[in-house]
């Protein structure tokens, strides 16, 4: 496979409100558009950039326009790297840029200890532009096929269903959760690590957490699923790393089997910096992985510090890197699920196809794939519009379920289509 064109477009989709989460807010999302070209094929790529989630450090030292641009430049860098060079699959592509595009990023961020997520998120589109290639030229008809052999062990499901779940930010009051269940979504993923005062105090944030988990419990701890194996509603915490010791998340957890949530507790992830390398496998509850598990070679790490499972982001890391990440996972007894990044909606049937071939998370009766899109964008419903299926019943959830038929499953749900109003934006 031989990439013989390049090019590169973005546009900026604005959210309905500010989404808070690692202390900060973002108000827009950069979406990033590559074409791709080689001798006889073209296939177009999406990407979310999310400054704030790949590298908070980046997100606090430039604006938020500064924070994108750099991270397109790094997009457009590795493209550029690309332009002539044999490689036999997007894997394999990658694996041969990738050190030298991320000490690119350090420099254009300024940034020596730059955070490999980063440069992943950047390498996104690119990375499914290339898969698009990388399946026509092989003749590979659909997801699954395209995977070579040596991934595919932890991908032999095939779910008719996949739980939606919703994210609860920082903002998001009591009444809009309760609409989501209502609706049937389920399992809910909540933010903490809020900074209430904005100076920092970890003691107040840790006040903020406990009072925000016990309105949300003291509501809806009697809600009931048939899609667990207990029948509560699942808790979902991400801390995005906001937590400074084991004993403020030690409090933390008192907390929460004090008021008697703790069946509950499904997930708490990325409680600490990466940087603390600290031991969680002594807590009652299951600790899982994301921004910390950059690449395969982490997994091993996480888990001999007891984490118990990683959240897969194919949308966020690349798909190439993400099925490294899935296998090492795999090897080490590890649980797996799939997490979004308030992305749109093509984009999401990236996350969907490895979502509903993985093995149910543990407690859960049919795989879970976190999707908040529908609560951000301002746009939602253009969006959906873009979509090269518009209109498929997979595309929404229905009563907080993907049901995906055997159409999703012949199309992959579209991901080797090229969408009509992205490609104007990439048009020669």
């Amino acid at each position: 496979m031989k990439l013989k064109k390049v090019n590169l477009n973005f546009e900026i989709e604005p959210l309905k409100t500010p989404l808070g989460f690692k202390g900060g807010y973002l108000s827009s999302l950069w979406q990033t558009v590559l074409l791709a070209e080689s001798g006889t094929s073209s296939a177009l790529g999406l990407g979310t950039q999310s400054i704030l989630w790949s590298d908070a450090g980046v997100f606090s030292s430039l604006s938020q326009a500064g924070g994108n641009a750099a991270m397109f430049s790094v997009t457009e860098y590795a493209s550029r790297m690309l332009l002539g060079m044999e490689t036999g699959n997007p894997i394999e592509a990658q694996e041969e840029i990738l050190d030298e595009v991320h000490s690119f990023a350090c420099r254009i961020t300024n940034r020596k200890n730059l955070r490999k997520t980063f440069t992943l998120n950047s390498l996104v589109a690119l990375d499914n532009a290339l898969w698009g290639l990388y399946a026509m030229e092989n003749g590979k008809s659909g997801f699954y096929e395209m995977i070579p052999e040596e991934y595919r062990a932890p991908l032999a499901y095939r779910h008719p269903e996949v739980a939606c779940i919703p994210l609860v930010s920082y903002g998001v009051p009591p009444e809009e959760i309760g609409r989501s269940i209502d609706e049937g979504f389920f399992a809910l993923k909540i933010k903490i690590g809020s900074d209430p005062s904005n100076d920092g105090d970890r003691a107040r944030m840790l006040e903020w957490d406990m009072e925000r988990i016990r309105s949300i419990h003291s509501r809806f701890s009697g809600k009931r699923t048939e899609y667990t194996d207990n029948g509560k509603i699942p808790y979902y915490f991400d801390a995005n790393g906001r937590y400074d010791s084991r004993e403020r998340l030690w409090k933390l957890i008192d907390f929460i089997d004090s008021i008697g949530a703790l069946e509950q507790v499904a997930i708490i992830e990325e409680p600490f910096p990466e940087e603390m390398e600290a031991e969680v496998g002594d807590y009652p509850v299951r600790i899982v992985a994301d921004e910390s598990a950059h690449t395969d070679k982490d997994i091993l790490l996480r888990a001999q510090m007891g984490y118990r499972g990683v959240a897969l982001k194919p949308i966020a890391k690349t798909l190439s890197m993400t099925l490294k990440i899935l296998k090492e996972a795999e090897k080490n007894g590890m649980e797996y699920f799939c997490a979004d990044l308030t992305v749109i909606p093509p984009l999401l049937e990236w996350n969907k196809n490895l979502a509903c071939r993985l093995k149910p998370y543990k407690g859960f009766r049919i795989p879970v794939l976190e999707s908040n899109g529908h609560q951000n964008y301002r746009n939602w419903e253009d969006l959906l519009a873009h979509h090269p299926m518009a209109g498929s019943e997979w595309i929404r959830p229905r009563n907080g379920i993907f049901r995906l038929g055997e159409d999703f499953y012949r199309t992959s749900g579209g991901i080797f289509e090229i969408p009509g109003h992205y490609k104007k934006l990439v048009a020669s």
